[in-house]
């Protein structure tokens, strides 16, 4: 079992803070997002984690010398194209790995030790814009995939878990998309989504406060302050 982290983008939303910083080393509660996605991936016993970089990339060396089992991989198209891209770099890495957009800060270790099939992990969360809605059966069989506005529905929360066939499939279909398609526009879910009924996917529920997707700067603002209410709370 292995990992991927998706971190080649600019958050453009975050600056200034990314004038220096990639968004996934922005420190939230005390540490960089991506330090704790790789820590809470080597609880879990994760040995192989696979970051690709793009933008600042020359930030993420340091992470070879802190934690053991890192690999960087540049994407040198990061202005480029989405990330179906980066995903595409790593492709040959997806089968039986974890993937995690690396602009996620994870508040509680959700993470499985031996997930054994594909699984999205998924929270209900409010009043949403353009997300990606998961639709699933009585036996939490993932059947189609939606993007939308709403609220109180299951969406995508950034991470997700491939078995080794569905990740062989998924690899391929890259590869079919980047060699003959016009892919400037498509992020790499889409590829899931268009190939749903070759899949074998299912949704694993968190709870709405296990995952925030830090995208911009009230974003941001929004996460540290319900982590400051929380630590009043204690007191």
């Amino acid at each position: 079992m292995r990992a991927i982290l998706l971190a080649a983008g600019m958050g453009t939303r975050l600056r200034p803070l990314t004038l220096t910083t990639p968004k996934s080393l922005i420190p939230v509660n005390g540490k960089p997002m991506l330090e704790r996605q790789i820590e809470f991936l080597q609880e879990k016993g994760v040995k192989e984690i696979y970051v690709v970089t793009g933008y600042l990339h020359e930030k993420f060396e340091y992470l070879t010398a802190k934690y053991k089992g890192i690999e960087l991989v540049h994407n040198d198209k990061y202005d480029v194209y989405n990330n179906i891209y980066t995903m595409y770099l790593v492709r040959e890495y997806l089968p039986n790995s974890y993937v995690i957009d690396a602009d996620n800060y994870l508040h509680r270790n959700f993470l499985l030790e031996k997930p054994g099939k594909s699984m999205y992990f998924s929270a209900r969360k409010k009043d949403f814009k353009n997300e990606w809605i998961l639709r699933f059966d009585g036996e939490n069989k993932v059947y189609d995939i939606e993007v939308g506005d709403g609220s109180g529905e299951y969406i995508l929360c950034g991470t997700s878990f491939w078995s080794q066939e569905d990740g062989e499939l998924i690899a391929y279909k890259l590869e079919e998309d980047i060699n003959g398609n016009d892919f400037s526009e498509r992020y790499w879910d889409d590829i899931v989504k268009d190939n749903l009924n070759s899949l074998d996917i299912y949704i694993q529920k968190i709870k709405e406060d296990d995952s925030f997707e830090i995208d911009s700067l009230d974003d941001l603002e929004k996460v540290n302050k319900y982590l400051e209410d929380l630590r009043k709370e204690r007191i």
